[in-house]
This record gives structure tokens, C-alpha cells and sequence, in this order.
């Protein structure tokens, strides 16, 4: 029976609670971590699909500003050899773009905020993947055995794991200096 219907049931719940309730904490705990797992991944998915859609969108509005400006030389060209209804035609395709961009602006804005708020959910789960894993050592004595979904997730793994203990190592030697003062 899952123990969760969302990601953010992972990181609000109380791993002392439900194993306190549980009859066999070492398997709901793996059971737990196989749930996390899986949230875990499709977080990754959905942090990556979104930072995609942004990063699609900032080229599509880099590529129409790029027509503004052909649109404007354009009526400039046509001004100047005197055609003022195709420099007129030329700025109504500019102000087009324009508009099309001012409704693309917003969903770039929505995109990140989407991405940003994806990868706080995949930092939570990722600290509270790392609890129960912890807890699972702690109440069988063995390390637990995690099977990842790729190589590739592996080093991904690895780099953020170093990424923090770099980050701890940083922070543990400032406070060393504060305390020296």
C-alpha cells in the first residue's frame, strides 16, 4: 500500500511517526525509500521538463526579437525607396512579434517560477530520501542498498553529494573561524 499520493506527502510526513506505528519498521522504511525513489525521480523529470520549456521559450523570444529588427530595416528600406504601404506592412508584422512576445514574456516568468519551485521540492526530497536512508542503516546496521534508474543518475548522485559535502566543508570552516574570533 503506497504511503503517499503526492511529493510533498514525502516531505511533510514524519518517518518517526509511521515507523513508530508500523509492525515492521525496517520494511516500511524500504518500502518508504522504494516511494521516495520514485518521487524522486519524477521530480528530476519535472524540473527538467520545465527548465526545457524555458530555455525553449527564451530562444523562441530571442528569435522573434531578431524579426523585430529585420521588420524595422525593412520599413526603413521601404520608407526610403518611397513605399510607405510596405513600410507600413512592415511595422504592422513588427508590432505582431511585439504582441506575440508580450504574451510569451509571461509564460517564460511561469516556466521558471515552475522550474525554480520543482527543484526546492527536489532539494527537500533529496534531504529526506537521505533521512530515511540513514534511518534504514540505523535500524538494519547495514548500509542500504540503493538501486539507481541509470549510470547516469549515479554521477548525478555522486556530483550533488560531493556538491554538498563541499558546500558543509565551506560552512564547517567558517564557523571554525567564527569561533576562533
Amino acid at each position: 500500500m503506497p504511503h503517499f499520493s503526492r511529493l510533498t506527502d514525502i516531505i511533510t510526513c514524519s518517518l518517526t511517526e509511521i515507523l513508530n506505528a508500523a509492525a515492521n519498521p525496517a520494511l516500511t522504511l524500504q518500502e518508504i525509500i522504494g516511494e521516495m525513489h520514485e518521487g524522486l525521480g519524477a521530480c528530476r523529470r519535472n524540473v527538467q521538463t520545465s527548465t526545457g520549456n524555458g530555455e525553449r521559450l527564451k530562444r523562441e523570444i530571442s528569435d522573434y526579437e531578431t524579426q523585430i529588427n529585420v521588420w524595422k530595416d525593412r520599413a526603413r528600406r521601404s520608407l526610403a525607396d518611397g513605399d510607405d504601404d510596405a513600410a507600413r506592412n512592415s511595422l504592422r508584422r513588427k508590432v505582431e512579434i511585439e504582441d506575440l512576445i508580450a504574451g510569451l514574456r509571461p509564460e517564460l516568468d511561469a516556466a521558471a517560477a515552475a522550474s525554480q519551485h520543482m527543484l526546492r521540492i527536489q532539494k527537500a526530497l533529496e534531504a529526506r530520501y537521505a533521512e530515511a536512508l540513514r534511518k534504514l542503516e540505523e535500524l538494519t546496521g547495514q548500509p542500504p542498498a540503493i538501486l539507481l534508474e541509470s549510470e547516469t543518475a549515479v554521477h548525478a548522485s555522486a556530483a550533488a553529494t560531493q556538491k554538498r559535502s563541499t558546500a558543509v566543508e565551506a560552512e564547517l570552516e567558517a564557523l571554525r573561524r567564527e569561533l576562533q574570533k
